[in-house]
């Protein structure tokens, strides 16, 4: 065992080059775990080893294993200065103001009032408008003031991400 020192950043690199290299063990295994023969045909079989391919995707599962508990733990406790929450907590934070950027992207769309189209099912001769029943300029201030929020948020959190470190006995 060896202890490794990451940034939350290179955790990541390091989990997916981890997964790759499982996916390619696997790979391999369905490639090569069987084989063909005619009959009466005589040849080698493909190089594979039973006991040596699950003792080595095991190894790769348990560093993975590792290394995302510790990840998820330093998410959890790592507080972002600026902001005064955890790693863990802006994540969710992010997802919920970016929700909420969807919505207000909607809502500055409208216009403040728009003529409906004319419907042949309705009968109608009658011009009908729609109206916003909000204020769309407040909501396109609101949308840029929220984009702004989030694109500093994602800043400090990647700093954070870039810069401190942990580290994972694997």
């Amino acid at each position: 065992m060896s202890e490794m020192t990451f940034t939350s950043a290179s955790a990541s690199k390091y989990i997916r080059s981890l997964e790759q290299e499982k996916a390619h063990l696997i790979a391999r295994e369905r490639e090569n775990a069987t084989y063909v023969l005619s009959q009466g045909e005589e040849g080698l079989p493909p190089e594979y080893d039973y006991e040596q391919t699950f003792t080595l995707v095991d190894e790769i599962d348990g560093k993975v294993r590792a290394v995302r508990h510790a990840l998820h733990a330093f998410n959890a406790t790592t507080v972002i200065p600026e902001e005064g929450i955890t790693i863990d907590e802006a994540l969710v934070l992010m997802a919920q103001l970016n929700n909420k950027l969807a919505r207000l992207e909607r809502l500055r769309s409208h216009e403040a009032k728009k003529r409906c189209p004319a419907s042949m099912f309705r009968g109608n001769v009658v011009v009908e408008y729609e109206y916003a029943n909000y204020d769309v300029a407040r909501a396109a201030q609101d949308y840029r003031e929220l984009y702004e929020r989030i694109a500093e948020l994602q800043l400090r959190l990647d700093l954070v991400n870039q810069t401190e470190r942990f580290s994972v006995t694997i």
